[in-house]
C-alpha cells in the first residue's frame, strides 16, 4: 500500500496523527498532496464550514477559542484553521493564534492547525480550501476557519464558507471599515465582541442600520447582530446557536448547494489560474524569456506578449 492509499485509509477514522501529516503534505503542494485529495475528495461535504473574519484587534482568535469550547460541550468534533501571517524569513506562519489557544491543545477533540498566508490575498492561506477538505474527511464538524485579519481583503471568507461571521468591536471605527471592506455584504451573521466596552450597543445600533441600507436580495434574510464577550464566553452559545440556525436555514430552503456549487466553480477556476500563471511565468520558459526581452525592447507591446505566451502554453 502506498503512502497516499495508507493515508486516505487512515483519515477517515479520525487519526489525528493521519490528518497532521497530510495537512503537511497540503501546505507542500505537488502531485502527491492532490492523489490524496483525489482519493478524500468523495468523503467531504458533511462538515459546516464556518468563517471568523474582521479587523485586526476584533478578539477573533478568541472568539473562535470559546466557539470550540461551547461545541465541545455540545458533544462536537471541532477543526480550527487558524491562517496566520507569513513570516517575512521562513514564510511559515507565527504562530499567534496557536499561543492564544494553547489550553485547547490537550483536548483530543479539537484540531488546530495554523497555516502562512504567503501572501495570498483575502485573508486566506493558497491551500486552505484543500486543508477544510482533509479536516473534513477526518469528520470534524464544524469546521472554524479564522483570517489574519488584513482588513479589505477579508472577503474571501466568503467564497470558502458555509456561514460567515464577521466580527466587530466598539471603539475601533469597525462601521467605516465594514463599508470600505464590503464584509457588509459577505456576513451570514454579525458578532459585536467586548460588547462590555462603552459604546458597544452604539456600534450594534450602527451595524443594524447600515444593514437596512443595503439591497435586499431576495430570499436572503438580513444578518443578526448579535453581542458577546468572548474573554469571558458570555453571549457565544447564543452565537453558536445562530451559526447553526443559518446552516438549518440554508438546508430548508435549498440554498446550501447553489453555494457550494458556487464555491466550487470559484476554486475550480482559481486552481487552474494558479496553474495557469506558473506555467506562463516561469522564467526558465524559452517562450516567457524571449517574449519579456522583445517587450524591454519595446519592440512588442505586453498585450501582445501575453497573447502570445497564452497561445504557448494552450499549444503545449
Amino acid at each position: 500500500m502506498s503512502d497516499v492509499d495508507a493515508l486516505a485509509t487512515q483519515l477517515p477514522t479520525g487519526s489525528v496523527r493521519a490528518l497532521a501529516r497530510g495537512l503537511t503534505w497540503i501546505e507542500a503542494g505537488g502531485e502527491r498532496a492532490e492523489a490524496l485529495l483525489e482519493r478524500v475528495y468523495p468523503e467531504t461535504g458533511r462538515a459546516h464550514v464556518v468563517g471568523i473574519t474582521g479587523s485586526p484587534g476584533s478578539g477573533k482568535s478568541t472568539l473562535v477559542r470559546a466557539l470550540a469550547r461551547a461545541a465541545r460541550q455540545r458533544g462536537r468534533t471541532v477543526g480550527i484553521l487558524a491562517v496566520d501571517p507569513s513570516s517575512p524569513y521562513s514564510g511559515g506562519a507565527i504562530l499567534g493564534d496557536r499561543i492564544r489557544m494553547n489550553d485547547l491543545a490537550l483536548d483530543p477533540g479539537v484540531f488546530i492547525r495554523s497555516m502562512a498566508t504567503r501572501g495570498a490575498l483575502g485573508g486566506l492561506a493558497r491551500a486552505a480550501a484543500d486543508a477544510i477538505d482533509l479536516m473534513d474527511a477526518a469528520g470534524r464538524d464544524p469546521i472554524f476557519v479564522e483570517t489574519v485579519g488584513v482588513g479589505q481583503d477579508e472577503v474571501e471568507i466568503a467564497g470558502t464558507a458555509d456561514t460567515v461571521v464577521v466580527v466587530s468591536v466598539p471603539g475601533l471605527g469597525d462601521d467605516v471599515q465594514a463599508i470600505k471592506a464590503g464584509v457588509l455584504e459577505i456576513a451570514d451573521i454579525h458578532a459585536v465582541n467586548k460588547a462590555d466596552r462603552e459604546g458597544a450597543d452604539r456600534t450594534m445600533a450602527e451595524l443594524r442600520a447600515m444593514l437596512t441600507l443595503l439591497p435586499q436580495r431576495e430570499g436572503v434574510r438580513v444578518p443578526p447582530v448579535l453581542a458577546c464577550v468572548a474573554a469571558r464566553e458570555e453571549g457565544v452559545d447564543a452565537l453558536l446557536d445562530a451559526i447553526g440556525a443559518h446552516m438549518d436555514e440554508l438546508k430548508a430552503t435549498d440554498a446550501l448547494e447553489p453555494r457550494r456549487a458556487r464555491r466550487a466553480q470559484q476554486r475550480v477556476i482559481r486552481i487552474a489560474h494558479e496553474a495557469l500563471m506558473r506555467a506562463m511565468g516561469d522564467p526558465t520558459h524559452g517562450d516567457f524569456a524571449a517574449l519579456a526581452a522583445r517587450v524591454a525592447r519595446r519592440e512588442l507591446s505586453p498585450h501582445a506578449a501575453a497573447r502570445a505566451l497564452l497561445g504557448a502554453v494552450r499549444g503545449a
